[in-house]
């Protein structure tokens, strides 16, 4: 069993930066993927980033590449997602979740085994 929680979403303007975090315990921590998902008002949960267990492998949707970064640090058992140049459709609740190691990055959602409750980020105007 993985707990995963995140946290650091807000309201903010368009434009604005922030951090994403995603906590992890349980089992070993750097055994598993790990990847973003966000879900908008009235939309389909949809994938943002994933880095493998060892982060040397990121994988990023193409609408937030070059904004989102994604890493870890698996001695905090902590993955972040950092969002730059945010835009109101950027509005979501970010989920982050886990999936045991394998040689491939995992973007599709119902392949992943643990999830988070979600922090809610909006962005304004």
């Amino acid at each position: 069993q993985v707990r995963l929680v995140e946290s650091g979403g807000g309201l903010v303007q368009a434009g604005a930066s922030l951090r994403l975090s995603c906590a992890a315990s349980g089992r070993t921590f750097s055994n598993y993927h790990i990847g973003w998902f966000r879900q908008g008002p009235g939309k389909e949960r949809e994938f943002v980033a994933a880095i493998s267990w060892s982060g040397t492998r990121r994988n990023y949707a193409d609408s937030v590449k070059g904004r989102f970064t994604i890493s870890r640090d698996n001695a905090k058992n902590t993955v972040y997602l950092e969002m730059n140049s945010l835009n109101p459709e950027d509005t979501a609740v970010y989920c982050c979740a886990a999936v045991s190691a394998r040689p491939g990055l995992v973007l599709n959602s119902y392949d992943y085994d643990y999830w988070g409750q979600g922090t809610q980020v909006t962005v304004s105007s």
